[in-house]
């Protein structure tokens, strides 16, 4: 075990024996703003006891919360983290144990901040066991592949607009930094990453993750985009790429969607998200997003939606992602949607993405990996090839309009092998019309009964 992980278990550890600290959330929480400002500012307090907690409550709290945004760039990105994160340790003697321990992390050490970037990823997945807390988090190969379809170039600004740990902007940031040969280079991917984030927690670790990044002023807003008048987004809000996993499933607070055109009011987040989506892209700007089942088929405001984006956007694939992809801590089955603003949809290409040979579905244990892409990946820029034609298909916007803008279209390949046989479904058919004969028969008799 290397020595930053015995560190973080002996934080994990420390806490536990902390009465304030409730549940895997508030640990997670507590451990993190902690490391935030052991990696901000490298600076120690020889304080212990009840005089540390004095500190930490009365004085260093409310200090952070009040920070003058005038100081410093850094003052904004702290009272920013700071305004809803809390301290929860009650324990003087535990808290000061907890700062010895983080101590002894440089994050100044090359080494360890890369020891600690793969560690923080471990502390990103463990908050989808921590209650509503998953929603945060998107599979790690699933980020991966839609960033390496879309292929930010290096001056590209790039948007998550609910960016939550920040799983797409750190994925992007580490495709950049490929194109970056000088000190401009590295200016213009500081200049070009750009988040957005309505919850605390999920901010501060967005924040964190970019500052182990390299980032020294992250940009990653704690605001809820779909607060701001749909009519006030201009030419100077517009980017280049958005890649995000809006939360769905979700409902907006009363009155959000006033902020929308009539034709989009919805409370459904990731209906008022897609719809923004397309408002914030460039002319030519692009866009690869997650979206459930429920919007491909979805009716009312969702066609409308999905008649705006086939209007105004080339939506040129769809990859369709197998049950699983997102369990333990969600069933829903998700989509991945990509496309181009400034030109109508002609035609959509669909891939069904296969499970590999003998998996049955995905487990926190076995997740999706990036390697499974590979198929996606060969097709891309060759999709008449017949080798891949049990997995894609394509279907005209024509089509699509005739279905009433209903997108979610079975791979016509896979039909026949989830038929049952001709000889089972006739059985199945004859049972079937044998207790509508049954119901009928009783219902005649019931009312046969009433009339006398």
């Amino acid at each position: 075990m290397t020595t930053i992980t015995t560190n973080i278990k002996g934080i994990r550890d420390i806490m536990r024996k902390d009465t304030g600290v409730d549940g895997d959330a508030q640990r997670i929480s507590q451990m993190v703003w902690m490391l935030f400002m052991k990696i901000f500012a490298d600076k120690e307090e020889g304080l212990t006891g009840d005089a540390l907690m004095d500190f930490v409550n009365n004085e260093l709290f409310p200090a952070l919360k009040e920070l003058d945004f005038s100081i410093s760039p850094q003052a904004k990105i702290i009272r920013s983290v700071f305004e809803d994160t809390y301290n929860y340790m009650k324990n003087g003697t535990l808290f000061r144990q907890v700062i010895n321990q983080i101590n002894r992390i440089d994050f100044n050490s090359s080494k360890d901040r890369h020891l600690f970037n793969d560690l923080y990823e471990t502390i990103l997945k463990e908050l989808q066991s921590a209650g509503s807390s998953g929603e945060y988090y998107t599979p790690r190969a699933v980020t991966q592949f839609m960033v390496d379809i879309i292929d930010p170039q290096l001056k590209e600004t790039v948007l998550d607009p609910a960016s939550g740990t920040g799983g797409f902007l750190t994925c992007t940031i580490d495709h950049k930094k490929k194109l970056v040969q000088n000190d401009q280079g590295e200016r213009d991917l500081q200049a070009t990453i750009r988040g957005i984030e309505k919850k605390p927690l999920p901010h501060l670790l967005c924040t964190t993750n970019l500052m182990l990044h390299g980032f020294d002023v992250p940009a990653v807003r704690r605001d809820n985009l779909l607060s701001k008048p749909y009519a006030d987004w201009g030419a100077s809000d517009k980017v280049d790429i958005i890649l995000t996993n809006p939360p769905f499933g979700g409902v907006e607070e009363d009155g959000t969607e006033t902020n929308f055109p009539q034709k989009f009011r919805t409370k459904e987040t990731a209906d008022l998200f897609l719809a923004l989506i397309i408002r914030l892209l460039k002319d030519g700007g692009r866009c690869a997003v997650v979206l459930p089942d429920g919007t491909l088929f979805g009716e009312g405001v969702k066609t409308r939606i999905k008649e705006e984006l086939m209007e105004r956007c080339n939506l040129h694939t769809i990859v369709r992602l197998p049950n699983g992809v997102f369990n333990p801590y969600t069933g829903i089955k998700t989509n991945l949607l990509f496309f181009e603003k400034g030109q109508q949809t002609k035609d959509i290409w669909y891939f069904e993405h296969p499970y590999p040979d003998g998996v049955k579905s995905y487990n926190k244990g076995k997740p999706i990996h990036i390697k499974e892409f590979d198929l996606e990946k060969a097709w891309w820029n060759d999709r008449e090839n017949e080798a891949y034609s049990q997995y894609a298909w394509k279907v005209s916007a024509e089509e699509i309009q005739t279905r009433g803008y209903n997108l979610d279209i079975k791979n016509p390949h896979q039909v026949a092998d989830d038929l049952e046989s001709p000889e089972v479904l006739l059985k199945k058919y004859q049972a079937t019309e044998n207790k509508i004969s049954d119901i009928q028969d009783e219902i005649i008799k019931v009312l046969t009964e009433a009339l006398r």
